[in-house]
This record gives C-alpha cells, sequence and structure tokens, in this order.
C-alpha cells in the first residue's frame, strides 16, 4: 500500500512539473503562433507580388506558380522555425533537417536526368528562346510549339505529328526559331543559257521578284553569278520578304518562282536543260556521222 501511494505522488508530481512548464511557456506559444501566422500572411502578399513580378519577364504559368510556391513555403518555414526555437525546438528541427538533406542528395543522384530537364526548362522559362505558336528547329524535328513545361516542350510538326522533347535536348541543341523576327531571306538557285545577256537577265529578274506581293524591295534584291555549268550559267538571287508564317514563307517563294518563269517566257530567256553528250563508238571522241560512214556496207 505504501509503495502504491509513493507511485501516486511521484505521478502526480510529475504532472505538476509539466502543468508548471506548459503554464511558463504560455506566452512563449502566444508568440510562436503570432510569429507563424504572420508569417503565413507575408508569405501569401509576397507570393502574389513575385507572380505579378514574374509575369513582366516570363510567360509561362508554371514558372510563375512554381516560382511563388517556392517563395511561399521559404516564408512559412523561416516563421516557422523562428516559432519553434522561442520555444527551444529548434535543434529538433536542425536534426530534421540534416536527414533531410542526406535524402535530397541521394534522390538528386538518382533522378538526376529529372532535374537536369527541370533546371533547362526553368532557364529556358526565364530567358524565352522560344514561345507557344512560333516554328522552331531543335534535335533533328521541325515543328510548332503547342505547350512549354518545366519539363518537356511539346511540339506538332508539319506533317501534324505530336512530338514532346525533353528540355534538357533543346537547352543543349542548336535551336533555330523562324517565328522570331518578321522578316525572312528567300534564296533561289537558277541557270541561264550560254547564250544570254547575263546584265539583261539580272536587270529582269530582279524586276520580276519585286513585283511579287510581300517582297520587301527596301531590303534590296541581290542577285549573283555563281558558276560556269555543264549547260547553264549558274546565279543566285536573294530578297527578303514579311514573314507571316511558314506557309506564308513558301506561298512568296512559289510566287517568286512562278513570277521569274513567266517573265523568262515573255523575254524570251531560256533556262536550259542538262546536256549529256554520249560516246556510242569504240574510238573516244569520233562524231557519230563519222562513224557510221566508215561502217563497212553490207
Amino acid at each position: 500500500m505504501h509503495e502504491a501511494w509513493n507511485a501516486l505522488e511521484l505521478i502526480e508530481g510529475k504532472l505538476i512539473a509539466w502543468a508548471k512548464q506548459f503554464i511558463e511557456m504560455l506566452p512563449n506559444l502566444a508568440l510562436a503562433a503570432v510569429i507563424v501566422v504572420i508569417g503565413w500572411l507575408i508569405a501569401r502578399v509576397v507570393r502574389k507580388g513575385v507572380q505579378r513580378l514574374l509575369a513582366n519577364v516570363t510567360d509561362s504559368g508554371t514558372l510563375r506558380r512554381l516560382s511563388g510556391t517556392v517563395v511561399y513555403l521559404t516564408i512559412n518555414f523561416i516563421a516557422l522555425f523562428a516559432a519553434l526555437s522561442i520555444i527551444h525546438l529548434d535543434k529538433t528541427v536542425t536534426s530534421i533537417l540534416a536527414g533531410a538533406g542526406i535524402l535530397g542528395l541521394a534522390l538528386g543522384f538518382a533522378f538526376q536526368d529529372i532535374a537536369a530537364n527541370f533546371i533547362s526548362g526553368i532557364i529556358l522559362a526565364m530567358q524565352r528562346p522560344i514561345r507557344v505558336g512560333e516554328l522552331i528547329f531543335t534535335g533533328g524535328h521541325r515543328g510548332v510549339v503547342k505547350r512549354l513545361d518545366l519539363r518537356t516542350t511539346e511540339l506538332v510538326d508539319l506533317q501534324g505529328v505530336q512530338v514532346i522533347i525533353p528540355n534538357k535536348e533543346i537547352f543543349q541543341s542548336v535551336l533555330m526559331n523562324y517565328s522570331r523576327y518578321p522578316s525572312r531571306r528567300i534564296d533561289l538557285k537558277i541557270g541561264v543559257s550560254y547564250n544570254e545577256d547575263l546584265a539583261r537577265v539580272k536587270q529582269v529578274t530582279t524586276d520580276a521578284v519585286s513585283r511579287v506581293t510581300d517582297v520587301l524591295v527596301e531590303e534590296g534584291i541581290d542577285l549573283f553569278y555563281q558558276s560556269f555549268g555543264d549547260s547553264s550559267i549558274d546565279f543566285e538571287v536573294r530578297f527578303w520578304i514579311s514573314s507571316k508564317s511558314n506557309r506564308h514563307f513558301h506561298t512568296v517563294r512559289s510566287a517568286a518562282i512562278m513570277a521569274i518563269k513567266t517573265t523568262y517566257d515573255k523575254e524570251g530567256i531560256t533556262i536550259p536543260f542538262p546536256i549529256r553528250t554520249l560516246d556510242l563508238g569504240i574510238k573516244g571522241g569520233e562524231k557519230l556521222d563519222a562513224m557510221l560512214s566508215e561502217r563497212p556496207r553490207a
């Protein structure tokens, strides 16, 4: 009976001590709660501010939400850590953070490809080398950008096929953007007969191109003779157009080819066919009629 009574006294003493500690901690608990609430309110305001600020830097909604969430969680974590320090639990939090750091390092090695694509997506979203609706070429794929994510980029190629490319591949590869600038240059390779007046050909060709719709005449139309071909004198005509889309680019190029061909027909300028000489005799270089005259008659 005496031992049971001592046990009850021990339990009662412990409970009284805990109650005293709790009462002594009430001001600290109240202050910790206030810090957590204030931190939560500040985090909400800052998150909205960061998202508005990033709206002027990037059009990626995913990046804006991610950045806002990171800032929100960081501020809340700082407030929570300060509150736990007030109630003397900061050492416990430090131990948890150390364990989380080791776990994060292990996960980083395990998912390094995903992390690389994720980081590449963040950089692409900030630099904005591509945007939704633009025609690009990268990694052997040409298509229109349909969706930008932090891990992948979705294209629809010119045959209407969906192509999903990891952002790391875009970040580390050559990227060609056909839609970023409002004008593009067209290069046409043409050949004319050796009998033509080259100065006249140049004038007729540039005049024909200048009459094509959407050709930027003020940018200049260049024509350069390049080589003596097998059956023609070859040259290249270069001119700039106002590029609205890839379809429009091909439409204007087609119109320029048609205009040049129509003008050549009207002016009597010849675009020769390739010429091949066939050696049908045993003695190379002899004319066919001479060979026939030397053939014995029956």
